[in-house]
């Protein structure tokens, strides 16, 4: 593609790191930056520009006006949360937290921000807004019980199994009857289907799961209950692909992401593992590409 260049790409690594970072020691990073001066901690997420910056202006697409907001929101979610830190410390859930999860969600949902990039590396946008909530969430708030990480166990890939199992007639049949989905076969070779999985898994289901189990399903059950939690969370997961493979509602595409996840949620609060979700929405969003 055109547009990807040496600079994005060292972009894109620049806006890895702090998820690797996370999913591989995210309660030593927070322990870390608990230790470090308010000004320090507030200050730091404003370094989540730098890739808008290395791309843009090698793009010849630099504006003062992105460059201020990629700099000041994750300073002002870092800040927000720290408050909702102090306010809610049994972490029930705090407006604050609300307030933050809608940002990120409408920014993503209605691609807000997509045009400060160029075409080909708007997904750039959400790693960068991903980055920012994961140090808010996780390093600032410290919120338990999301279950972000990359060690992979046994377990998960039982229970992503087994959630997929049961989902898999559901949206078969459902699917075929709303006229939504048609079979097809478009199979690559092993190697191609493999690495198709992984960045399903990475650059899709991994941001979705984080959002939408991790912090939006996890707070709401402290106040709703199992039952509710997974309710809201999975209509909302539904009413964010509105918008998905038309320019109008496309009412089946929600209902049939509204029950793909409950069976998201409910791999992920099994053990409360990001990794058993993820690994379900990507099997899914895989045989889907494959198949349908």
């Amino acid at each position: 593609m055109q547009n990807v260049t040496p600079v994005a790409i060292a972009a894109l690594a620049l806006e890895l790191a702090p998820a690797v970072l996370f999913g591989c020691a995210a309660e030593w990073v927070a322990r870390q930056v608990e230790r470090w001066p308010v000004a320090l901690r507030l200050g730091l997420p404003a370094l989540l520009v730098a890739p808008y910056a290395m791309v843009s202006i090698s793009q010849h697409m630099f504006r003062w006006m992105w460059f201020a907001l990629y700099a000041a929101l994750p300073v002002a979610i870092a800040w927000l949360l720290m408050q909702a830190a102090a306010a809610d410390a049994e972490q029930r859930g705090n407006w604050r937290d609300a307030l933050i999860l809608l940002v990120l969600g409408l920014a993503v949902d209605l691609r807000w921000f997509d045009r400060a990039w160029p075409t080909g590396l708007r997904a750039l946008n959400e790693l960068l807004l991903l980055d920012a909530g994961l140090y808010g969430f996780l390093a600032i708030r410290q919120l338990t019980g999301t279950g972000f990480n990359f060690h992979l166990k046994w377990s998960d890939w039982k229970t992503a199994l087994r959630e997929l199992t049961y989902f898999t007639p559901i949206v078969l049949v459902l699917g075929l009857a709303l006229g939504f989905i048609h079979p097809h076969r478009n199979l690559p070779g092993i190697g191609s289907a493999l690495l198709r999985w992984v960045a399903i898994f990475f650059f899709t289901a991994v941001p979705e799961e984080l959002f939408f189990r991790a912090w939006v399903q996890n707070l709401l059950e402290r106040r709703l209950g199992r039952r509710g939690a997974l309710v809201i969370a999975s209509v909302l997961f539904g009413l964010s692909h509105f918008n998905k493979r038309s320019a109008h509602l496309n009412w089946r595409y929600v209902l049939l992401a509204t029950i793909a996840g409950i069976f998201y949620g409910r791999a992920w609060r099994e053990h409360r593992r990001v990794p058993a979700s993820t690994s379900t929405h990507a099997s899914v969003d895989w045989l889907w590409g494959l198949w349908f």
